[in-house]
This record gives structure tokens, sequence and C-alpha cells, in this order.
């Protein structure tokens, strides 16, 4: 049949393999049983383990299925190994762009901040770490949007609250607004929930390119946005390597 992905296949045959029985198999177990070259068999146990899917005994080199798959109904990573992940990048962030920056995840319909990393001067400054922000008025609410279709449309079936006189409450232009998102891979958010007050972020990825989790940006609108309240090359570049950086991180962990 075309279209079908052999590999996939395979991977599908060694972990129905693995769950049919209570004991724990060797390579050369697997191979044979599913008529594989051990190579094969080998090199697709090594990406299971490396997604979590199988797990290997160090001292019998046997294989069993592992912890990530009972993480499939979720995005794989929680958000303390997430924060613990990004914390060097954000720092490192805040000191490139001269701005806060926040890490943040879709929990219950809103975005929660599991960071928080604040501009590197002496002004007076609110630690937001765990305060929860609405996901259609902000850079890091676009991002994670746009790259989750469910937690789009659950926005979308909600009221869109107006923070601002330019928040988006359309959900015509709101979608629009996610493809575009998607299309160049960061967004920007310019005094929708805060006068005064504009974001830039981009998404952390895991292994395979689903998004746990977005980092961002934000300041002042004349810091963020040039005259035409476009964002500032420059400080997209920062928040894309940052993402770039925590999600190489997470991917390998």
């Amino acid at each position: 049949m075309p279209g079908l992905i052999q590999s996939i296949e395979r991977s599908s045959a060694v972990l129905r393999l693995l769950a049919a029985g209570p004991d724990r198999l060797r390579v050369k177990e697997i191979a044979d049983a599913l008529g594989l070259p051990k190579s094969t068999a080998h090199s697709i146990l090594r990406t299971l383990e490396h997604v979590g899917f199988v797990e290997q005994d160090a001292r019998t080199a046997r294989y069993r299925l592992g912890r990530g798959l009972l993480d499939l109904g979720s995005a794989g990573i929680d958000a303390n190994e997430l924060r613990g992940r990004a914390l060097t990048w954000a720092d490192a962030l805040a000191a490139r762009s001269g701005e806060e920056v926040r890490l943040g995840v879709l929990d219950d319909g809103a975005v929660l901040v599991v960071h928080h990393v604040f501009r590197p001067d002496d002004s007076a400054q609110s630690l937001d770490t765990g305060i929860r922000l609405p996901p259609h008025a902000t850079a890091l609410g676009k991002v994670l949007l746009a790259y989750s279709a469910p937690a789009a449309a659950s926005v979308m079936a909600g009221v869109l609250s107006a923070y601002t006189r330019r928040t988006v409450t359309d959900r015509g232009e709101l979608a629009r607004m996610l493809t575009g998102t998607r299309a160049r891979g960061w967004a920007l958010s310019v005094e929708e929930w805060r006068p005064g007050l504009a974001g830039i972020a981009a998404p952390v990825r895991t292994s395979g390119g689903l998004v746990v989790g977005a980092v961002g940006i934000a300041g002042p609108v004349e810091r963020l946005t040039d005259t035409r309240r476009q964002a500032r090359p420059a400080l997209v570049d920062h928040v894309l390597s940052a993402a770039r950086s925590i999600s190489r991180d997470v991917a390998g962990s």
C-alpha cells in the first residue's frame, strides 16, 4: 500500500512484542521474532529508547517497555524538567536582549509561567513564576495555540476577553494570526495584554518536533518594536536562538 512507512510499522511491531509478555528481551530475540537483521532491530530499539518508549536494563542488556508510553496523553515532559533545561538559556536571553524572559506551558486553557528571569537592570520588578496569562492576548500563548489545534479550538470556543483596545477578540483574526505564527516560527503581541507592553516568543520542541512550551521576552513597545510596530529583527533572532538551544537540551534529555 503506497504511503506506508516501514520504520514505523517495525517500531510498532517491536512495542507490541515487548508488550506481549512479562519477560524482557534481548536484541537478538527481538530480531529473530520479527525477522529483522540484528542491526535493524538495534537501531529501532535505540530510537525507541531515546524517546522513552523502551528501557534497557544496564545489567542484562534486555529491553522492556518504557515509562514514556505512560506520557502519551501529555507533552511527555513536566514543567519542572522543562524549567531545569531552560535555566541557562533563559538567563542568556535576558542578558542579550536586555528584557525580561518568561517560559510558559499550556495549562487548563491558560499559559502557566514556569520560569521568569528579570530584565538585567536595577529597576523594581516582581516575579511572575506561577502566574497565568491569557493565551489569545500574549506572544507565549499565540505560539502554544499555533501548534496545538485542540487547544486553539478550545480557546476559540470560549470568550475571547478584551484586556486592552488592541486585544484580538475576533476568532477569524486570531486564526489568521496563528497561521502566521506557524509560517514564520515566532509570535508577536503588541499591547494586547497590557498597555505599552509587547512580547516576542518562539516554540520549545522535544523529540520529533512536538511543541512542549514557549519562551519569550516582554518589554516596552518602543524597545521591542520599530515605528511600524514590527518586531525588531535582532530581538527575534535572540528569542529564536534561545528556543532552539532549549529545544536541543529538551530533545536530548
